[in-house]
């Protein structure tokens, strides 16, 4: 019987990088669970079997009711029934399904009925839904509001939410508007508070809202009269249980059917402060967007995995020619290329998962009193490799994701492009990721003050000190052939010091920064598990160094004056 987690070993890897140690032991607070809770592991080796299991029964589920249902999904789809969204009828059978198999609140601590699950786990788990049901993962995934409720919500509010959202219960996060989209400081919806029931009201209309009639909603507004930035938006929790929000319309999309995205019209919605007034944006949506761009990222990798099978079966299957088409350079050229980015960009996910645990454990011992003071350096270190970890993973696998289903289709030939096979829905499916969330170029945006103040240069030169295998050095030594490259080009781009070059040559410098990093990921990969990583690694730094190498030419010769001849107005 196929199973999506245990069929790819490569998931399973990552279980075993060194940080993982460390991880457990801050995620489970030096094991004290083990006294109340029957499931709470009592060591790291019960830890980690923990996580096998769950993520075996989350393979299970995926690949045996997920994807089967998946096509029935795709093709009814959502929808609007007296302002209400009903689900495609499949839909709820997954959704009973992930219920039953416990796999809702799986990061929220054992005390409000979760899992404690750390992020790496999360975003395996994440992984192997998207690559059965992308459309699935979406509502499956956005349980992960929760952590930004638990992170800033009251206790009361904790005890009341959580379980809930821990037995099945679904939710959204309510932040675009019609006249706000990337530009979320546009945010209008607005919150007054109503001194005779205690409680705060929301009128207004959210627009593209994922998942947006479901149980529990986090929502942005504007509780600052008279503002018209982020300092007057707060954040606010709405339960559907009260009322008083109207799906006006689910939007027809391209891909992503199985995912309703709905436009809600509030009125006079009985909401709860999250946290306090004026941070709902400065703080609270930084926190909740870079927990959704890790998702994205991971569903990115879900699908790449499915569209490399696709189209991997599919080769190994035609013949045209008198042989199996996998054996034409043309095809195994491009499907060596897709599992190289597909394991490569896997490494990069699952390295800023290792990242966002550490930091956050740090920073819930920290509310907790409980932080050590030798610990107080390591938060810092982490939220910062966090930080800047996580437009590179979001960007580079949501990228990614497109090229491979693209490719998925072309092995296809005039198959792929007729409905009939997944690797069509696959290529829909895939083009929303480096849209939603923060567009790739936000996320070029978000990664470009770690490039120019030379932090990802930094990392990249404490990353080259890593050993590799003998048969890897050669390719060490061609990426710090690149590293070379790209030091000299931030060096002159720095130096001439014209703000509007450094933003149109920043999508480049943005790309060398990921091709190298994970190009020393997959090595290290290849390192410790040749057999697994052996063929990516050298596949993945020849493509890299391509990359590069243009990058370098077109950065190296373009001038401040050549840009007049890339404005079309």
């Amino acid at each position: 019987m196929a199973n999506y987690y245990s069929d790819h070993p490569e998931i399973a890897f990552h279980l075993n990088h060194p940080l993982m140690e460390r991880i457990v032991e801050l995620k489970e607070k030096g094991y004290e669970d083990k006294e109340n809770y029957a499931d709470a592991p009592v060591d790291f080796e019960d830890a980690i079997e923990n996580y096998k299991r769950i993520l075996d029964i989350t393979g299970d589920v995926a690949a045996n009711i997920l994807e089967p249902n998946s096509e029935s999904v795709d093709l009814e789809g959502p929808h609007l029934e007296n302002g209400r969204m009903i689900y495609a009828s499949k839909t709820f059978e997954n959704i009973d399904a992930t219920r039953k198999a416990g796999l809702h609140g799986v990061s929220m601590p054992r005390r409000y009925g979760g899992l404690n699950l750390p992020n790496v786990v999360f975003s395996m788990l994440s992984e192997v839904i998207s690559a059965a049901d992308a459309g699935f993962q979406n509502i499956w995934s956005l349980q992960s509001c929760i952590d930004t409720l638990y992170e800033f919500g009251s206790e009361e509010q904790r005890q009341k939410y959580i379980p809930r959202v821990c037995a099945g219960e679904t939710m959204s996060m309510d932040l675009t508007e019609p006249d706000a989209g990337s530009d979320l400081q546009r945010v209008m919806l607005k919150a007054t508070y109503d001194e005779k029931e205690d409680c705060w009201r929301l009128n207004g209309v959210k627009r593209f809202i994922t998942n947006g009639d479901s149980d529990i909603h986090l929502v942005l507004a504007r509780s600052e009269e008279g503002t018209r930035d982020g300092r007057g938006l707060s954040m606010f929790i709405y339960d559907k249980r009260n009322g008083g929000v109207d799906v006006r319309h689910i939007e027809h999309k391209l891909g992503i059917h199985g995912s309703p995205t709905c436009e809600l019209t509030y009125k006079n919605a009985k909401a709860e402060l999250c946290g306090s007034t004026r941070m709902g944006l400065i703080k609270y949506v930084m926190a909740l967007m870079n927990g959704a761009r890790l998702g994205i990222a991971a569903q990115s990798v879900g699908v790449e995995q499915e569209a490399y099978n696709e189209g991997l079966k599919y080769a190994q299957e035609r013949a045209q020619f008198g042989q199996k088409i996998i054996n034409f350079p043309a095809v195994y050229d491009m499907l060596s290329r897709m599992k190289a980015k597909l394991d490569a960009g896997r490494s990069l996910l699952y390295q800023t998962a290792r990242y966002v645990d550490i930091y956050k454990a740090l920073e819930d011992l920290q509310r907790e009193g409980r932080l050590k003071p030798e610990d107080r350096q390591d938060l810092k270190k982490y939220t910062r490799l966090a930080d800047a970890f996580t437009p590179l993973a979001k960007g580079m696998n949501s990228e990614y994701a497109n090229q491979s289903a693209y490719d998925a289709i072309s092995i296809h030939g005039g198959s792929g492009f007729i409905m009939e096979y997944k690797c069509q829905r696959l290529y829909r499916d895939a083009r929303i990721f480096s849209i939603y969330e923060g567009t790739t170029q936000l996320q070029v945006v978000a990664a470009s003050r770690y490039i120019t103040n030379g932090t990802y240069l930094q990392i990249i030169k404490e990353m080259l000190e890593n050993k590799v295998s003998a048969d890897l050095q050669p390719l060490k030594e061609r990426v710090e052939a690149l590293v070379a490259l790209y030091e000299e080009v931030l060096s002159e781009v720095k130096a001439e010091n014209n703000q509007e070059k450094t933003d149109f040559v920043a999508r480049r410098l943005y790309e060398m920064t990921a091709d190298i990093i994970m190009s020393l990921l997959i090595l290290d990969d290849a390192t410790r598990a040749p057999e697994l990583f052996a063929k990516s690694a050298n596949v993945y730094v020849r493509y890299a160094e391509a990359e590069c190498r243009g990058h370098y030419d077109f950065v190296k010769n373009i001038k401040a004056e050549d840009l007049e001849n890339y404005k079309v107005i």
